[in-house]
């Protein structure tokens, strides 16, 4: 009984220990803020700019987990069904995620996706807005950025679970910035 008690409160201090070395400090972006310039390799490894972008579209940037998983896909394929509407409100739809360009361009061919991906596989870009990882920062967070077309961040939408509201929530906001 006191090894196992032993065992416990050992990995339990191991626990904390992990999580306060681990942690860093990361500050998420939040309306009003600027996007910050990056450049990311899209699914035909080719370099996207946000430069290039910013000025000329509104802009939806969904971060999400992993290339082809039940929430990830429900999420993708409600911006692909209603791509025209958010053409329409001329946005720029760009989802991002540590996958590789070439899981982004199966990811795309399976589900008929009309968008730009964009492999993050360092982590970088989503360092820079802030995104956290869930669930000790094992999964990678659901975060979407709405922008006008100058870059300045107009809402952020933050959930795991509802992925596709991720969408409704974009449509929200920009059908207001008309």
């Amino acid at each position: 009984m006191k090894i196992a008690l032993i065992i416990i409160v050992t990995a339990a201090i191991g626990l904390l220990a992990f999580t306060f070395i681990k942690k860093e400090e990361v500050i998420t972006l939040k309306k009003g803020d600027s996007i910050p310039e990056f450049e990311l390799k899209d699914q035909d490894g080719t370099l996207f700019k946000m430069a290039d972008v910013v000025g000329k579209k509104n802009l939806v940037i969904y971060f999400y987990p992993k290339d082809d998983t039940p929430g990830c896909t429900k999420e993708a394929c409600k911006f692909r069904d209603e791509f025209e509407v958010f053409t329409d409100l001329n946005a720029l739809v760009i989802g991002i995620s540590g996958d590789s360009p070439e899981s982004h361009t199966e990811f795309i061919a399976k589900y008929n996706l009309p968008f730009t991906l964009l492999s993050d596989t360092e982590n970088t870009v989503r360092k820079m807005f802030g995104v956290k990882g869930k669930f000790m920062d094992v999964i990678p967070g659901r975060v979407t950025f709405i922008t006008d077309k100058n870059g300045v961040i107009q809402y952020v939408f933050d959930s795991m679970n509802n992925a596709e509201q991720h969408v409704d929530e974009a449509r929200m906001i920009l059908e207001k910035l008309q």
